[in-house]
């Protein structure tokens, strides 16, 4: 029992830590403490991320199984506990300003991080479910933080209303693959599989899939995420385009190797499809956004569908494109969102991609930082977001799905043109009344930080391809 506790130790520590948060902020002077609140909380997801990142080689399970702490659960962990604690920090002062940091807020983050923590650990179809309820329910909560605003509140009863119904899917996959596996466990379904899938097995095989299809927010499982990220206040849609995409890919990938991998030619054409529907829905839908954060919410569509190609490879080199892709994503999403946490007139937060015109006049080098930025989420050369598209296109491409890269290089092209558009108007639109310069500091570094990387990052990428490959031959074995 000890060995089992020592396995989940950093998931206990933020759980009873948001557990003493939650009760000391009840009994003082709950929101007084909230900005306090939100910094602590983002310092211990950093040392976690530090001691969970030191921690080790090898393979550890616990609970019979149950949960596993291998290279792949301890990388995707690293990057959901660095990508929340990034975001937690960024809103911070927007929030504040705007009267809607409530002491609740970073405790909600702290638990659905936990659900995430969990997800990717998953050896079994409880702790699965058990992961993503979590993490679900804490975000349901958020969406709809600003309770006196009809657009969160719509955000998050959509969620909350699509959301049951994907778990709904997923429970009912998952009922069959019980049903015909005779086990939970992702060992003991992948040793009766075989390498021959019954009918059943194979209609819970996809029932799952669309249930995960959902939290990434893959096509034709998107239908919430430009109403949500709209909706929301922006900390929390910056929220929920890094750390849950990550937490969700990195159980895709756990579920369809571990529970899976004898059979990767079923499920290889589901996910080589969304895959295909999500690049070209994200890239086309997108053109017609005039707000950043709906045009955002497409983006994220579009680069889910990248990250499921490396996915669909099925091969080692897949998952760590897949991974690689998802790092480099969160670093971008981290310092788009930084500018447009920055975008207000009038001490109001605006959202229109017109108000950035002739932006660069007035801020040049903020402007420069967000060209660097839509140029890598494009996927212009030499910048890092190119050679993350690189990375899975050749995995589809190795795995004898030409046709999927041949398919994911035309949705580039076509989604550079919206990213290009908001380059138009910051150098080249027409004269008008410019956007405040943002006060926030924190702000400021992770957009200059989040370009830098962009930027620097293709000498080596910081040791995150290294880092992905060894995670990948831990999963894929």
């Amino acid at each position: 029992m000890q060995a089992d506790l020592n396995v989940i130790l950093p998931e206990i520590l933020l759980s009873v830590y948001a557990i003493a948060a939650l009760l000391g902020a009840v009994y003082t002077g709950k929101d007084r403490f909230a900005p306090l609140l939100v910094w602590i909380t983002a310092a211990l997801m950093v040392l976690l991320a530090i001691w969970i990142g030191m921690g080790g080689a090898g393979t550890r399970t616990a609970f019979g199984g149950m949960i596993n702490d291998d290279g792949f659960a301890r990388f995707a962990k690293v990057v959901i506990l660095l990508s929340a604690a990034a975001v937690l920090t960024l809103g911070q002062d927007y929030m504040e300003r705007r009267g809607i940091l409530r002491f609740e807020y970073p405790i909600l983050i702290a638990l659905s991080v936990v659900g995430m923590m969990v997800m990717v650990s998953a050896g079994d179809l409880m702790a699965l479910y058990m992961g993503l309820e979590l993490q679900s329910l804490a975000l349901y909560v958020v969406a709809s933080l600003r309770r006196d605003n009809l657009k969160s509140t719509e955000a998050g009863l959509k969620y909350f209303v699509l959301g049951a119904l994907s778990s709904g899917l997923l429970l009912f996959g998952a009922s069959l693959v019980y049903g015909f596996a005779g086990t939970t466990l992702f060992s003991g379904i992948i040793a009766s599989a075989g390498g021959q899938t019954p009918l059943g097995l194979l209609i819970g095989l996809v029932l799952v899939i669309s249930g995960l299809a959902f939290k990434i927010s893959a096509v034709p499982f998107h239908m919430w995420t430009p109403d949500v990220y709209e909706g929301a206040p922006t900390p929390i849609t910056a929220f929920f385009a890094t750390a849950p995409k990550v937490a969700a890919l990195g159980l895709f990938a756990r579920v369809v190797h571990d529970a899976f991998g004898g059979v990767v030619s079923d499920w290889q054409q589901v996910l080589a499809a969304l895959s295909l529907l999500s690049m070209f829905l994200g890239a086309i839908a997108a053109i017609g956004q005039t707000d950043i954060k709906r045009l955002m919410a497409y983006s994220s569509i579009a680069h889910m569908g990248y990250a499921l190609m490396g996915l669909a490879a099925g091969t080692a080199f897949g998952v760590q494109a897949m991974l690689v892709y998802a790092a480099i994503y969160v670093t971008m999403n981290v310092g788009t969102f930084a500018f447009i946490l920055s975008m207000e007139r009038d001490g109001k937060p605006v959202t229109d991609i017109r108000s950035l015109n002739l932006y660069s006049k007035a801020e040049p080098g903020r402007a420069l930082a967000m060209l660097i930025l839509l140029f890598s989420l494009a996927g212009v050369p030499p910048l890092l977001g190119f050679f993350g598209k690189l990375y899975v296109l050749r995995a589809a491409y190795e795995a004898g799905l030409a046709w999927l890269a041949v398919a994911g290089v035309v949705a580039s092209v076509i989604g550079a043109f919206y990213y290009l558009r908001i380059v138009y108007y910051m150098y080249f639109g027409e004269e008008g009344s410019t956007l405040e310069t943002g006060r926030s500091l924190v702000q400021w570094a992770f957009l200059m930080g989040s370009a830098a990387v962009m930027v620097f990052g293709i000498i080596n990428m910081f040791g995150v391809e290294t880092m992905a490959q060894a995670a990948a031959a831990s999963l894929v074995r």
